[in-house]
C-alpha cells in the first residue's frame, strides 16, 4: 500500500510546480501562495503557516517531484526573501553530517543532574550540555559567555530569523567575538540556510565583532560533534570539526590524557 503523504508535502510541491520553469535556478514565492495551494488542493491549513516552509528548511526532505528535477550534485533549498516571501535556490549539494572517522575527546561530564532529568528535547539537552560543559570554549580555544537563547530578529533582505544560541568570546589579546550557534538532535538534519542566516545576522547585527559559526549535532546522549563553518566562494564549508564524548571520571583513564597531550590544535 502507498504511504499517504503528508499535506506539508503536497502545499510545497503545488507552490514549486506552479513556479518552476525547466533551466530556472531560483525563483521567489510569498506565503500568500500557502493558502492559495491548500485551497486547490482542499487541505486545511496549519495553525502556522510558516511552520510548512520552516519544515522544508531546518528539518524535512523536499517532496521527490521537486528534488528531482535538480541536476546531479546539486539540490533546492528555500531562503527567506524578505518579509513574508521565501526563495527556491538551485545549490550544490551540502552534507552536514558528523564524520564517523573522526576521533572522540572525553570530557568530564560537568552538566547538573537535575537539568539532564527534565531536558524537553535533545536539542535543549544539547545546549545545555554544551553551555555547563564549556565546549564552546574548548573547540575555539577562546572565552566564551552565553549571550541569549533562540535570538529572534531580523536581517537585511532576509526578514525574520532566529538562531539558537548567541555566544560572546575574547581571546587572550583581546579581540571580541559572535558565536551563532546552531543546535540540531539525533534526528534532525543541518542545512546551510541556517548557518547563512547566522553569518548574516552577526554582520548586520554585531559588524565589529569577529563571527565564527558553530554547529552542534548530538550524535548520541552523551556524544556532541561541533563543526566551525567559513564561506569559500559562495559556499558553506566545514573549516574544523570535533566530536566531543561526555564521561564520569572513572571513564577516563591516565592513558586516553596522555593520548591527548600528543595531539596536535
Amino acid at each position: 500500500m502507498a504511504k499517504k503523504r503528508n499535506r506539508y508535502d503536497l502545499i510545497i510541491e503545488k507552490i514549486f510546480l506552479t513556479n518552476y520553469r525547466k533551466g530556472l535556478t531560483e525563483f521567489v514565492f510569498e506565503r500568500s501562495e500557502i493558502k492559495s495551494a491548500a485551497r486547490e488542493l482542499g487541505i486545511d491549513l496549519p495553525e502556522n503557516l510558516g511552520d510548512i516552509v520552516y519544515s522544508f528548511r531546518y528539518r524535512a526532505h523536499l517532496p521527490e517531484s521537486i528534488s528531482s528535477t535538480a541536476p546531479k550534485d546539486n539540490e533546492w533549498i528555500i531562503r527567506p526573501a524578505g518579509s513574508a516571501k521565501y526563495r527556491f535556490v538551485l545549490v550544490n549539494r551540502s552534507v552536514i553530517v558528523p564524520s564517523p572517522m573522526m576521533a572522540e575527546t572525553k570530557i568530564l561530564d560537568a552538566t547538573p543532574g537535575i537539568i539532564t532529568r527534565y531536558a524537553l528535547n535533545d536539542e535543549q539537552a544539547a545546549l545545555a550540555k554544551i553551555r555547563y560543559n564549556r565546549l564552546i570554549d574548548i573547540f575555539t580555544g577562546i572565552t566564551c559567555y552565553s549571550l541569549q537563547n533562540h535570538l529572534r530578529t531580523t536581517a537585511p533582505d532576509i526578514g525574520q530569523v532566529e538562531t539558537d544560541e548567541i555566544y560572546i568570546g575574547v581571546d587572550k589579546r583581546g579581540a571580541h567575538y559572535i558565536l551563532p550557534v546552531q543546535a540540531k538532535g539525533r534526528k534532525d538534519k543541518m542545512g546551510v540556510v541556517q548557518i547563512e542566516q547566522d553569518l548574516q545576522i552577526c554582520a548586520a547585527k554585531f559588524p565589529d565583532l569577529i563571527c565564527r559559526s558553530i554547529g552542534a549535532q548530538l550524535i548520541s546522549e552523551d556524544v556532541i560533534a561541533l563543526f566551525e563553518f567559513e564561506q569559500e566562494e559562495g559556499q558553506i564549508k566545514i573549516s574544523s570539526e570535533r566530536h566531543y564524548h561526555l564521561v564520569k571520571p572513572k571513564d577516563l583513564s591516565v592513558d586516553e590524557l596522555r593520548t591527548y597531550q600528543q595531539r596536535s590544535f
